[in-house]
């Protein structure tokens, strides 16, 4: 025994060993601990496979070794198990694990509604999230958020290699960033406050600091759709950055990003990749190319008629992915110089027409995943064309008070973490890829 900060370390926690490292243990015993995931009965021996928290385990029992009745053992039973790590050639792994004796530390009250330990939990999006807290075991299911952490894992590095400082900034708000109606209203303290649509006004105000942050936290929206795209909480990769020449640069910025993302998860979520058999896209540049160009490509390749002048359609959306992956092999693209009217009023205006504004959306295997651009910098500008949409600069005297104090060219983006996970596994509805979801329809589990 030893002794640490007052704690006695025993011999037994010292030899606890994690799943990812048994190929190391191979001849040797060590304890793990874990659920039950599954047991299959054999003739003379059981498989008895073991979930820990990031793999699936196959433990052999037999009673030529195991020192406790096969009874003794229940699916989804929090165990800790002693076993000896033998090679086995047969085996994917190369080893399993021979168990020669269990302390159960606690079973289940009812065996669960949903099965959960087959390659698939097979059953309705209703079910899988009405059932999440169990349902999320599955080890597919796990797989989906074990390889979002990796996504953030990978931003967060890239970010403050990059030079960005992390920031956290707060989720209620005195006026809304985006504007609309799409805002949750709350009373606080006898005042109307909001749940921030964006972090934007802040993360603008702590370029005036740090000059590059970023943050990675929840945003909400109100909207009214009941879609396969749309969730009324998620969660948002946003950065900001100053002493910006062009819009053009967080563009670069981002695909440095991405193309960073995609080499971490190949190098370090390989068990993930390959159990949820994900193809992750290969790229060194990301077309770009103008909105209304975009507009006039696909209705001229596709012989559709266009309708709305202003924005994207989502099946417009779908077929110039389409159409770039066909030309160019990409499956990202750029949709740059939205109409003013369709961006925010902090959204910068194009000197050559005022009429575009000089931001982007990034596009993934037909789906909307990021919105950017340069903004408005100097106190004048910003006024004038708050102005001239009808709002009040009063009401937004903190936002301005940086505008007023002095502040650099600058931009960003906001990148939605649940979409893109969502396109990077090839699920077509969102909440595949939320934890717990928030729609118009879910406020539960």
């Amino acid at each position: 025994m030893k002794k640490i900060q007052g704690i006695t370390e025993s011999e037994t926690t010292r030899k606890q060993a994690e799943a990812e490292e048994l190929q190391n243990y191979i001849g040797e015993t060590v304890q793990m601990h874990g659920f039950v995931y599954k047991i299959r009965k054999m003739s003379d021996f059981a498989f008895v496979l073991l979930r820990t928290k990031r793999a699936v385990v196959q433990c052999i029992y037999s009673a030529e070794y195991s020192e406790f009745p096969l009874e003794l053992l229940q699916e989804e039973s929090a165990v800790q198990v002693t076993a000896k790590v033998i090679a086995e050639e047969r085996s994917r792994t190369g080893y399993e694990l021979q168990m020669l004796a269990v302390e159960v530390v606690s079973v289940p009250e009812e065996l669960s509604p949903i099965v959960i330990n087959n390659k698939k939990v097979d059953t309705s999006i209703e079910n899988l999230l009405n059932y999440r807290p169990v349902t999320l075991r599955n080890e597919k299911e796990r797989a989906v958020f074990k390889l979002q952490e990796g996504i953030c894992r990978a931003i967060r590095e890239f970010l403050y290699e990059e030079r960005f400082t992390e920031v956290h900034t707060p989720k209620i708000v005195a006026e809304g960033a985006e504007g609309g109606a799409n805002i949750f209203r709350l009373d606080y303290f006898g005042e109307q406050a909001y749940l921030a649509q964006s972090p934007q006004f802040y993360k603008q105000m702590m370029v005036g600091v740090f000059e590059r942050v970023f943050e990675i936290a929840p945003v909400f929206r109100a909207e009214k759709h009941d879609t396969a795209r749309h969730l009324n909480e998620y969660t948002s990769v946003d950065f900001e950055m100053g002493f910006i020449e062009s819009f053009e640069e967080i563009m670069q910025m981002e695909t440095k990003m991405l193309r960073y993302v995609m080499k971490f998860l190949r190098e370090k979520y390989e068990q993930e990749l390959s159990l949820l058999r994900v193809v992750l896209p290969e790229f060194t540049e990301i077309p770009a190319i103008r909105f209304y160009e975009a507009k006039e490509l696909v209705a001229k390749e596709y012989h559709r008629e266009m309708k709305d002048y202003e924005d994207f359609e989502p099946e417009e959306e779908k077929l110039l992915c389409e159409l770039v992956r066909k030309q160019t092999g990409s499956e990202f693209v750029f949709v740059t110089h939205y109409p003013s009217k369709k961006r925010p009023f902090y959204a910068m205006d194009s000197k050559e027409n005022p009429e575009e504004t000089l931001s982007f959306d990034l596009l993934f295997r037909g789906l909307e995943v990021t919105t950017g651009g340069q903004r408005i910098h100097t106190y004048p500008e910003q006024v004038e064309k708050m102005k001239a949409r009808g709002m009040k600069p009063e009401a937004f005297e903190s936002y301005l008070m940086m505008h007023k104090y002095g502040m650099p060219p600058h931009g960003g983006l906001g990148l939605g973490l649940e979409r893109l996970t969502a396109k990077l596994l090839g699920f077509e509805n969102v909440r595949y890829a939320t934890l717990f979801p928030r729609d118009i329809n879910r406020l539960t589990p």
